[in-house]
């Protein structure tokens, strides 16, 4: 992952990036739960459950650029498919390439995973026997 990444942006930047986040999963998730409250046939089901899934996923900051690419993807299946709701699913696709290209942000469990991390060396203690 941090190959993908140079950097975890924190301060504004990442503040940004988390509420990017936060919406495009919060629109996946109300998109895939709104429709599997009824009794859906069997294959869109496992559609709006790919769509939760990919929310949540996005919604944690884990796994965000297969995520976000996933989300595009499946965006734009909702938008060919003629879907009733092509401007939402028009914007979600922008949202979410967005991720992709941007990164998950410091406070996202990618970051946590697989950023940078600090290693502290403790002084070497000289001991008084070795240099008399």
């Amino acid at each position: 992952m941090r190959r993908l990444f140079s950097s975890f942006a924190r301060g504004a930047p990442g503040i940004g990036l988390l509420l990017l986040r936060v919406t495009t999963g919060s629109a996946l998730i109300y998109y895939g739960v709104s429709n599997l409250l009824g009794h859906p046939a069997l294959a869109s089901a496992a559609w709006r459950a790919l769509l939760l899934l990919l929310g949540v996923l996005l919604l944690a900051g884990l796994w965000t650029p297969i995520a976000g690419l996933a989300a595009v993807v499946a965006s734009i299946w909702e938008i060919v498919s003629a879907s009733a709701a092509w401007p939402q699913f028009a914007s979600i696709a922008v949202m979410a390439a967005a991720l992709v290209l941007l990164g998950p942000g410091a406070w996202s469990i990618d970051a946590w995973l697989y950023g940078w991390k600090q290693i502290r060396i403790p002084a070497r203690r000289q001991s008084r026997g070795a240099s008399d």
